[in-house]
């Protein structure tokens, strides 16, 4: 049996101003669900033709920027996950803070005061885009007894003010949601939310006959505690095959 791959966890790190090094301290931020689908959209801008002596029906379009690249990710946040350990938050903003702290303008010394916007990376495996982040929309799921707040969902859009196709290095491939290399790319494995109780080898065995496989089910998906699942937690369970 094949030793199943690390899962390696998407993150995002602080820029420098130049957009090329890492802000100095910076520490990277590890997400807690890798996304399920990237969507990057690209965007030139154009103007009609002032040429008034055309005799064609068709108006002209001109290039008149520099164009725009942009990354729109959801991420998801749950303090009931056991890969959280002992410093468990009481709410889940405790942990989208890490995320909001990147739209979020810094202030210099200078007279008048300026605001900056902190330039951010993405990055997955192979993906990788720097960008600023012009909007982000913070999704409270789940509240406990008390009114707290202990799921979310996080979706943020990163924009650069240039065309930047993605070209993957030489025989490399976006990764997987979990599990060893050459699976199902990100997006594309069918996912299933656990029940409250469920555990991944109860899954598993609701999943059919090959159920005796739910070790490699809860490592190909990072789960670390595979006897507990928390609601609505998301399973690819043929990450196996």
């Amino acid at each position: 049996m094949p030793k199943p791959a690390q899962l390696q966890k998407a993150q995002l790190v602080e820029m420098a101003p130049d957009l090329t090094n890492t802000a100095d301290g910076a520490e990277p931020v590890n997400v807690q669900f890798n996304p399920e689908t990237l969507r990057v959209t690209y965007a030139n801008q154009v103007a009609t033709s002032e040429n008034k002596n055309a005799q064609t029906g068709t108006v002209a379009l001109q290039h008149v920027g520099q164009g725009s690249t942009k990354l729109a990710v959801q991420l998801w946040f749950d303090i009931n996950h056991p890969a959280i350990g002992d410093a468990k938050p009481n709410d889940v903003r405790d942990l989208t803070s890490q995320v909001t702290y990147f739209i979020t303008p810094k202030g210099d010394n200078k007279t008048p005061k300026t605001y900056l916007i902190p330039a951010v990376r993405f990055h997955w495996g192979a993906f990788s885009f720097v960008g600023v982040m012009e909007s982000l929309e913070e999704s409270l799921e789940v509240f406990s007894s008390d009114g707290r707040p202990t799921r979310a969902s996080v979706t943020f859009g990163l924009t650069q003010q240039s065309i930047i196709a993605f070209e993957p290095a030489s025989k490399s491939r976006l990764p997987a949601t979990g599990g060893p290399s050459g699976r199902k790319p990100a997006g594309t494995a069918p996912m299933t939310p656990a029940p409250a109780g469920s555990s991944v080898q109860s899954l598993a065995d609701r999943a059919g006959p090959d159920g005796t496989r739910w070790q490699d089910i809860a490592s190909a998906n990072g789960v670390e505690n595979p006897r507990f699942l928390a609601p609505g937690e998301l399973l690819n369970l043929n990450a196996h095959l």
